[in-house]
Formats: C-alpha cells, structure tokens, sequence
C-alpha cells in the first residue's frame, strides 16, 4: 500500500491475520505495522519487550507506537498483535473473514489505523499503539505505560459487538498446593492424600458465596487446572490447582475467602491480579459489560480509557473465530465518531 491509496479496513485485516503472531511470536506483525505506517508519513517508533523465561523463542517482540511528529496526540487508539494459539490460517465468504486474530484482535488494528488516517485528515491529533502480549500477561502494555505520550483519551480495542463498555471485569489468579504423604494405596494409614486434601478444598471454593455488583453481575470462580500423584495405587504425596475468579470489586474479600477455605488443606498463591474498572460513557452508544479483562490497567498514563471493538468475545479464542466484513466497517466509522466526540 501506498501513502496515498486510501485503507481497506478488510484487506488489511487479510495481511494481518497471514502473519502468525501467537503470544511471543510478535515481531514479525510488529514489522509490518511500523513499515506500513511509516510509508503513510506516520512517526513510527518500536519498544522492545522482553521475551520471558517461559518463552520457548529467543525472537525479538515489541510495540509499535504511530504518532505526528513532534507533538503529544490527544488521542491514542490502542490493541494488542499477539493472538492465542493454535495459529488457524484465513478463509473467508461473501459475509465473514475466518482465522486466528480476525477479531481478537487483528481486525481492530485495521478499523483503528483505518479510523486514524480519517481523523488525522481532518486535522485531529491521534496516535496508535499496538502492544505484545495481552494473551499472557500484558507485557507489552506495563512496557508502554513506562513511556507515555501525553494522551488525554486511550481508546482501547477488544471484541465488544461494536458497543462500548462501561465496565470490565477483573481477574485474580490462585494456585492451590497440597502436600500430603506417599504410601501404598492398600494401606492409607500410611500415607495422606495431597489430592483428597486438595479436593476437599476446591469443594469448599464452589460453595463461596461471590460477590455481586448490582449493575455488571456477579463474580464467577473456574476452577482450569488440577494436577497431582503418580498413580492409582499410591497415595499422592502433591497435588496443585489453578482457578480464576472474575472480579466485580474488591479483590479482597474474595483472597480472604479462599484462603479460609483451604486452611488446612492447601496453600494459597495468588499470581495475578488485574482489578476490576468502569470506563466512561459516550452518549449516544450502546453499552455493555466486558466480562473478560483488558490491558487498560496497565496502560493508565495514557489517558482517560475507553473500551471498543468490533467482533464478538464469544468466538474469540475459538476455532470458529470470524468477523463480519460490514462490522468492520461500521467499526471504523464508530472509532471516528467517537474520537470527533471526545475531541470536539
């Protein structure tokens, strides 16, 4: 593309969702944002994120940040590269584009550039900000929040019908581990069972009363991984639980009541926090409640957040991804309506 053909929300979403970007694998998405918005006179600027211990690549990732030169833009439009695995290639019809990304969120990079070259023709002052790892752990947007713009608004993007979000959830991360003693299963006396003690404290987990907040729902608990033993016939001597809750509020209720009911049982670490938020209104726009979270906490110093997507949550991180062609494009036109709002 050339600086002077006009975008293709959707044609920009086909070349972005070739590109396989699973979390960690960004920098070749990275690339080709910051060449192609160089090519349309953007400012272009990349900030290296750290690959984690965990990362089985030693390839190089980072954000892309697309400004005007030599001045703090009023707005930022903002969403992540990295998409979850496995990498499903694209297909599309007359109605939808399919494949890894297409909503979640390569095709709101495409609306939001799209949607940034019109306001910026019109004079506004917006910038972009494509981060890595949102998948995982927000890497990329705590490596952003350490380099800020000066931005008054952040438009963030994440599948949301199109509609924009007046809240959204939080999440806090738990692993449960039991320790118990090995024996022959023939002759428990001998031993303590790490799963039974394990098991008895997830049961105690799905009886917690969660809290509820009257106008976004109540808070849920998913207990996603258990692992321990060895074998069916010996007593297992470890045993280990992962489970999320989804917040609507203070997170400490919630610690306290875990921690309650697996003592004795097990030992609590709380891994991760992201807290729970509310964002501002626009007239006009229908609203919703993002259930999933986001990258906006960690992303603070970079304006008052918004959040606003094309694409539903319900296909995302699914083998039946899709987004519609005509959402897309209604989504660019949203993006500039809300941006000149914001800006007026």
């Amino acid at each position: 593309m050339s600086a002077r053909e006009p975008l293709d929300p959707i044609q920009l979403t086909r070349e972005l969702v070739a590109i396989d970007s699973t979390t960690y694998h960004e920098g070749e998405a990275g690339d080709f944002l910051a060449g192609m918005l160089a090519s349309r006179n953007w400012d272009v600027k990349k900030m290296p994120v750290p690959q984690p211990a965990e990362s089985a690549t030693s390839g190089p990732r980072w954000n892309v940040y697309a400004g005007p030169a030599d001045a703090s833009p009023e707005l930022v439009f903002s969403t992540h590269m990295d998409t979850v695995p496995p990498y499903l290639s694209l297909r599309e019809d007359e109605e939808f584009l399919y494949g890894r990304g297409v909503c979640d969120a390569k095709g709101i990079i495409a609306t939001q550039v799209t949607a940034a070259e019109t306001l910026r023709s019109e004079g506004y002052s917006v910038g972009l900000l494509f981060v890595s790892g949102e998948e995982r752990d927000s890497a990329g947007a705590k490596v952003a929040n350490e380099n800020p713009v000066g931005s008054r608004y952040l438009i963030n993007g994440e599948p949301t019908d199109n509609r924009l979000a007046v809240a959204s959830k939080g999440s806090l991360r738990a692993v449960l581990r039991s320790v118990g003693k090995m024996a022959h299963s023939a002759y428990p006396e001998l031993g303590e069972s790490a799963v039974h003690k394990l098991v008895e404290a997830l049961a105690k987990l799905l009886l917690l009363e969660l809290p509820i907040t009257e106008d976004v729902g109540p808070s849920t608990l998913n207990i996603g991984q258990i692992q321990g033993g060895h074998a069916p016939n010996v007593i297992a001597d470890t045993a280990e639980a992962q489970v999320l809750t989804r917040l609507v509020g203070d997170s400490a209720p919630i610690r306290a009541a875990i921690v309650e009911a697996a003592a004795g049982l097990a030992e609590v670490d709380f891994t991760l926090e992201i807290p729970f938020i509310r964002m501002k209104a626009v007239p006009g726009l229908p609203t919703m409640v993002a259930k999933f979270t986001t990258d906006i906490p960690w992303l603070s110093n970079w304006g008052q957040p918004l959040l606003l997507g094309p694409g539903s949550i319900h296909v995302a991180h699914t083998p039946h991804e899709r987004v519609a062609k005509k959402e897309l494009l209604e989504a660019v036109e949203l993006y500039v309506r809300v941006a000149r709002q914001l800006l007026a």
